[in-house]
């Protein structure tokens, strides 16, 4: 009995009876002959029907049995010559025709019929590229001595600030949804040190721009016994380096040593004002556009930010508490990573957050007994893959965007 072989597998099975199983990926019935390109997981191979045999439609599930043929013109060089056929399901006509080179279509068609839109060749190639890069990510943690975690997305209370939470009842008390793994992974810095999580985190964000989603996968690491932000920022140089390599869509100019700017020199390079408190997109472009003229990078450091505008648990620069050790990492001119030093002392806690301390107690105790100088960073999946393959829109790199009007499919 021939049993099922991959359409990358087939160099291997020259001359044997195979079964091909997939999807009708496009059918080219000539007068003499019926090319049917059959697609699974690993691709796409080609089976010839010879005339008068009946072929389903495009997206129909079918098992094929043949014997493999070597074939310079076929995909990978081999095809399958047709013994036999069993439709497994039949498929209506496709709303979207994924045959083609690219996709013909605007994205709110691809994002409505996503279930079917996503089988296409380039749209599966982001989300296998979002695996590789997510197993990178762990991988290169796991050698580092990371631990991975996996923390609450219900709390009782917004991590990053009262705003832009999504609420909800909890048996009948007040609760959100997790905007971040932030007070859980410093925890747990007192327990192992180093931890990561990948995991979903939640944003009422109230814009509807190409950038912004409801949700999204946030890939989050904390360490332990740093000296400043810089650690931070050594690890995390190490991450992308392997993230970008293990996506592998196409060249990413990194070079061994990212330039680093501070705030204020910032924006100086971006033509702003000296007293701005944050950088806005236009001064990420410029300063990307620096990076890569300057430096031949597509990333950059931005270090320092304002006291003012980072988390309460920001640790301040010592030589000059305004500023604060904490950066953000841009790529190709637009924030991908914000990250830096968190404060580690119980009373430094307390003169932070004054009277809110008492809401923050449950947090507070892993300070009250003792926790190492630590800091992390947090990289949006999505971003990172739409700034990967030069995508106009977060969402051409989300599988089922959550935005302010989208919530189907």
């Amino acid at each position: 009995m021939s049993y099922r072989v991959l359409s990358t597998e087939l160099s291997a099975h020259t001359g044997a009876s195979i079964r091909l199983c997939g999807w009708v990926h496009r059918r080219r019935v000539l007068a003499k002959v019926t090319f049917l390109i059959v697609r699974d997981r690993a691709g796409l191979a080609q089976v010839v029907v010879p005339p008068g045999v009946a072929v389903p439609g495009e997206e129909s599930v079918v098992e094929v049995s043949g014997r493999v043929v070597a074939n310079p013109a076929a995909p990978g060089g081999f095809e399958v010559a047709y013994e036999g056929i069993e439709v497994l399901s039949v498929a209506e006509p496709p709303p979207v025709e994924l045959f083609r080179p690219a996709v013909e279509a605007g994205l709110p068609a691809l994002l409505d019929h996503a279930a079917v839109s996503l089988r296409h060749p380039a749209r599966r190639a982001v989300f296998a590229a979002s695996a590789a890069a997510v197993k990178a990510f762990r991988a290169t943690l796991d050698e580092l001595g990371f631990t991975e975690v996996h923390t609450p997305k219900i709390v009782g209370s917004a991590t990053e600030s009262g705003a832009n939470v999504f609420a909800l009842n909890y048996f009948g008390r007040p609760a959100y949804l997790a905007q971040s793994p932030q007070f859980y992974k410093q925890t747990m810095v007192g327990v192992f040190e180093r931890v990561y999580e990948v995991g979903p985190v939640f944003r009422a964000e109230p814009h509807d721009t190409s950038r912004h989603l409801a949700t999204y996968t946030s890939l989050d690491a904390e360490l332990g016994f740093v000296r400043d932000h810089r650690d931070v920022m050594a690890v995390l140089s190490r991450v992308v380096r392997a993230m970008t390599a293990a996506a592998g869509l196409g060249e990413v100019r990194m070079p061994d040593e990212i330039p680093v700017l501070h705030f204020a020199e910032a924006l100086k390079i971006a033509g702003a004002a000296p007293d701005e408190p944050d950088l806005a997109p236009e001064h990420e472009r410029a300063i990307g556009a620096w990076a890569l003229a300057e430096h031949g990078s597509d990333f950059v450091y931005v270090e320092g930010y304002p006291m003012a505008k980072r988390p309460f648990y920001t640790h301040p620069q010592p030589s000059d508490p305004r500023w604060s050790n904490s950066f953000d990492l841009l790529f190709r001119g637009m924030e991908l990573v914000t990250g830096g030093q968190r404060l580690h002392r119980y009373a430094d806690y307390l003169a932070a957050l004054g009277p809110q301390a008492e809401s923050l107690d449950g947090y507070l105790a892993a300070f009250r007994h003792g926790m190492p100088p630590h800091g992390g960073f947090a990289i949006g999946l999505e971003r990172f893959l739409a700034r990967l393959t030069g995508a106009a829109n977060v969402r051409e790199t989300t599988l089922f965007p959550r935005d302010l009007h989208r919530l189907a499919p």
